[in-house]
């Protein structure tokens, strides 16, 4: 059995996470203390990707990354490389619909910590980076870790930004979803249910790390 699907569905996934990860870390720190009115506007702008449909998303990235578009045209020209339909294109595809989800966790995790403990730390003269990587992130982990882990099963079971800006090329850019949908769609029903129940079962695994990772303290 081609287990391509997989594959290319957990290597788009783990370096879309991985730069959605470092960037909604980053921009979740940096929104922390702004004032009012644009910590607003930011919280806006970096979280529409989850109220709008996938395939919206997929088409900004064909106007911006196609071969005709704004910054793709670009990129053909200087370095004669086609973004869209290729595996990288859905894994661009995954970080924008996976960063909101990692921003919010991360902004949420740090405005619940102890605000005071940061001053303290700077009134001791303890740096912003030693702050932030000694204090903040180590007391924050595991709200953290529990957003990536949703981040990553919400990127693994994508489909509409995908299927436009990577489609279905079978040993290229097929993923488990596409290959649900492709295989439906040609009447392969046992291939479809049997990439329904490797989703499911890879869905039920991270569900139950999410539990685990949300699973309260008992204190003594």
């Amino acid at each position: 059995m081609d287990l391509f699907p997989l594959f290319n569905s957990l290597r788009i996934t783990a370096i879309a996470v991985s730069f959605a990860f470092v960037l909604g870390i980053f921009a979740a720190y940096s929104v922390l203390r702004l004032p009012r009115l644009i910590k607003g506007i930011c919280d806006t702008l970096f979280t529409i990707p989850l109220v709008l449909p996938p395939t919206v998303v997929g088409y900004f990235i064909l106007v911006w990354l196609s071969p005709t578009g704004v910054a793709g045209s670009k990129i053909f020209e200087w370095f004669s490389v086609t973004i869209t339909m290729r595996w990288y294109a859905a894994a661009v595809a995954v970080a924008i619909i996976a960063f909101p989800f990692i921003y919010r966790t991360a902004r949420g995790a740090f405005e619940n910590f102890d605000q005071n403990l940061l001053d303290a730390g700077r009134t001791l003269g303890l740096s912003e980076k030693y702050i932030f990587f000694r204090i903040l992130l180590p007391n924050c982990k595991h709200g953290i870790i529990a957003g990536t882990v949703i981040a990553f099963a919400r990127g693994l079971g994508e489909y509409g930004a995908t299927s436009m800006v990577a489609g279905y090329i079978s040993g290229k850019t097929a993923t488990v979803s596409t290959s649900v949908a492709y295989f439906w769609q040609i009447n392969r029903e046992d291939m479809a249910f049997y990439w329904v129940m490797i989703n499911l079962a890879v869905s039920v695994v991270f569900m139950v790390v999410i539990n685990v990772l949300n699973k309260p303290k008992v204190r003594s």
